[in-house]
């Protein structure tokens, strides 16, 4: 997750609560206000828990809008694992940071918003475009939903499956491709 900011038509700021679910590429939720405190995204992450189910692993960078007791308490009584990106290093969030480019030129840089309800119906049509309608290379050109309800329900304990999956699948193409080697050596080494 990451926040994006933009503006009103009349001058005032807003930000935008991005999350990917890096797995499915799905964006469960964006949301929009004038102002995201701790409690709020904490508020955002029970409501997608009720839908969704609750993600094993949030990933995000340390900044302060991150860093506080009511979402640090929530992840905590939830048992979900926060894991920062180091300082200056927003590669180790290539998905989200993905995401934001592409939210940010096809959604914020396309509209002009004339208030904060006209920004989120907008936001909303937009997401919904974009999980529901949008293939993805790396899904093998399947729609983020597409993709989700293709593959078997994760579950919780298997979160590194989870995020996997898609490499799991192009790698297990690769191998099957690749010459086979020998099962069977010619002398016994005590080495191995």
């Amino acid at each position: 997750m990451d926040f994006v900011h933009d503006t009103l038509a009349d001058g005032r700021c807003f930000r935008v609560l991005t999350i990917i679910d890096q797995w499915s590429r799905e964006s469960p939720a964006l949301e929009a206000d004038f102002s995201l405190t701790g409690e709020r995204v904490a508020m955002v992450f029970s409501r997608l828990g009720e839908t969704r189910g609750l993600p094993a692993v949030i990933q995000s960078d340390n900044g302060s809008e991150f860093n506080s007791r009511h979402l640090d308490q929530w992840v905590y009584e939830h048992g979900v694992r926060w894991q920062f990106i180091e300082p200056g290093k927003p590669i180790q969030n290539a998905f989200i940071e993905s995401f934001n480019s592409r939210f940010r030129e096809e959604c914020l840089n396309e509209h002009l918003f004339v208030s904060l309800a006209d920004a989120r119906r907008k936001i909303e049509q937009w997401r919904i475009v974009y999980n529901q309608e949008r293939p993805h290379s790396s899904l093998g050109y399947l729609t983020p939903h597409e993709f989700a309800t293709r593959q078997p329900t994760p579950t919780r304990s298997a979160a590194a499956a989870r995020t996997l999956l898609p490499a799991k699948l192009r790698l297990a193409g690769a191998v099957q491709s690749a010459p086979s080697a020998d099962p069977k050596p010619d002398i016994f080494s005590p080495a191995l």
